[in-house]
């Protein structure tokens, strides 16, 4: 290894797993369980504030758009951000954000402060799940790349499902304030550890040197050898390593800006349906006269069956090409989505229907972050990343509110749900265009 120059992606591909790259994911995992916590919790806490500010729906609808729409402008400044300074640096600036912002909410004043700092959390998370995203991407070798970081965003998931259960435990005593202040501790509590034990991307330093000491300690923690000279390591693309051209130029210059636009569909596309189902199927299914209870249940089988998906695309996107992966995963999404209008009156079927819709839908979105965190070269690869999920989160935005419409339109769940399918079979078209484009090419390989 000391004979020759090497990428830092030689380090990470060529040796076996280390207990840095574990320790990664690790601090990555819990870095995106605070943002499913958020995400979940902030839901139980809506009907309490409506109690105590003798709140209406339209003004608890700013609440939550207030989250989503930070989510948004976090994602996009973050992005180029983390390109220029570090994902390590960027992720705690967001944790510090998320973490003061949802302290803070605990002790608004009125409803306009809670609107506010509900913006600053959501900023925060903009930042955050992005470059985990990316640091887990960087240190995963690329042999299992797709099923390590599928583990990590797992995270995610569990942080929604823990989400509720914490939030039940917290109201009795403690009342919507205690959820509020939770949401800001736990990211507050991870900063120590991940400023002591979180590394810098290897990629991102390479050829820097203000990140010369930094680089060596990093090495010598991924592969217990303090003596490998740092003049061997080398960036892996060296045009863009030296400043030639910015992160933002560099996603719609010549090699990726086809590739960006397909990817923004698949994105917008992706968010947009599933918060159009996730927001409008129990209001559908309680509609049909089932009791809530069992609305819940039904609608558990979304993230359910989007856990499992996740696993599987993971491992078949590291064995077969990633575009076609995700392509079939939209078809079954879109297939799935639609036989949920038909089967709203079938028990059994659609409890069927959902999980076979969040199995495509969900795992298509975990595995898009997957392959999007390895399209771009380094030097733009947090910008890439976060782009390609804001664009997402203001699909979602539209996705939560087209949804009534689409039903009040259609005066028919069958027809709706066909029209809610549509943008899942849009997102399937754009993967498989990507894959034709960048046929033959390592452009997703890097």
């Amino acid at each position: 290894m000391h004979a020759q120059v090497v990428t830092p992606s030689k380090f990470i591909d060529d040796t076996q797993l280390s207990s840095l790259q574990i320790i990664t994911l690790v601090l990555c995992f819990f870095v995106v369980a605070a943002d499913g916590f958020d995400v979940a919790s902030v839901g139980y806490v809506a009907p309490l504030l409506k109690k105590a500010w003798s709140l209406g729906p339209a003004q608890l609808g700013p609440i939550f758009g207030a989250g989503l729409f930070g989510l948004t402008v976090g994602s996009f400044l973050f992005g180029p951000l983390a390109d220029r300074i570090g994902r390590k640096r960027v992720i705690m600036i967001s944790l510090v954000l998320f973490g003061i912002g949802s302290f803070a909410c605990a002790y608004a004043p009125s409803l306009t402060w809670l609107i506010l700092l509900r913006f600053a959390t959501g900023a925060g998370l903009g930042g955050a799940m992005p470059n985990a995203i990316t640091l887990s991407s960087e240190f995963s070798p690329a042999r299992n790349r797709a099923w390590m970081v599928t583990l990590m965003f797992c995270g995610f998931t569990l942080g929604l499902a823990f989400g509720g259960a914490i939030a039940a435990l917290l109201i009795p005593t403690f009342g919507w304030k205690g959820v509020f202040v939770f949401g800001g501790l736990f990211p507050l509590c991870l900063i120590p550890i991940v400023w002591l034990w979180l590394p810098e991307s290897l990629r991102f330093m390479a050829g820097k040197p203000r990140y010369r000491q930094e680089t060596r300690q990093v090495l010598k923690r991924l592969t217990g050898d303090p003596d490998t000279p740092l003049e061997q390591v080398i960036p892996e693309d060296a045009k863009t390593a030296s400043g030639d051209e910015s992160a933002v130029r560099a996603l719609f210059n010549p090699r990726y800006r086809t590739g960006t636009l397909l990817m923004w569909v698949a994105f917008f596309c992706t968010l947009w349906v599933y918060y159009q189902v996730s927001s409008w199927l129990p209001t559908v299914i309680t509609g049909a006269g089932i009791d809530a209870a069992h609305a819940a249940r039904v609608g558990a089988m979304l993230p359910l069956g989007g856990t499992v998906g996740s696993l599987i695309n993971a491992r078949l996107m590291d064995r077969v090409n990633q575009f076609v992966v995700l392509a079939v995963s939209y078809a079954v999404a879109a297939v799935s989505i639609a036989l949920i209008g038909f089967s709203i009156n079938e028990p059994a079927w659609v409890y069927v229907a959902v999980f076979m819709a969040g199995l495509g839908l969900s795992g298509a979105q975990s595995g898009a972050n997957v392959l999007v965190a390895g399209f771009y070269t380094t030097a733009a690869r947090a910008t890439g990343v976060s782009w390609a999920l804001a664009v997402g989160r203001i699909g979602s935005i539209i996705g939560s509110m087209t949804g009534g419409i689409l039903l009040a339109t259609f005066h028919s769940v069958e027809l709706a749900f066909v029209t809610f399918a549509a943008p899942a079979l849009i997102a399937g078209v754009a993967m498989l265009a990507n894959g034709w484009f960048y046929r033959g090419s390592n452009v997703a390989k890097v």
